[in-house]
């Protein structure tokens, strides 16, 4: 596993940049196509990172969020 914090702000002034471009890319898509983007991007990410422990690490870190309520 790499040693990497999963937790680092990689994106640093990017990030809103980031957030901007997706949801830039969902805009006038059905909710289902928003969810079938969401996935292939997913895999796309999963593919870029390349490392199971690391893609392991993410989602139970994404697993992990308590909000102050489920999200809908």
């Amino acid at each position: 596993m790499s040693d990497a914090n999963i937790t680092n702000d990689n994106l640093g002034a990017s990030r809103d940049e980031f957030y901007s471009l997706l949801m830039s890319a969902h805009e006038g898509l059905s909710e289902a196509h928003s969810h079938a983007l969401n996935a292939r991007l997913v895999l796309l990410m999963a593919n870029e990172i390349g490392d199971l422990d690391r893609l392991k690490a993410v989602i139970a870190l994404g697993r992990s969020y308590e909000g102050p309520e489920d999200p809908p």
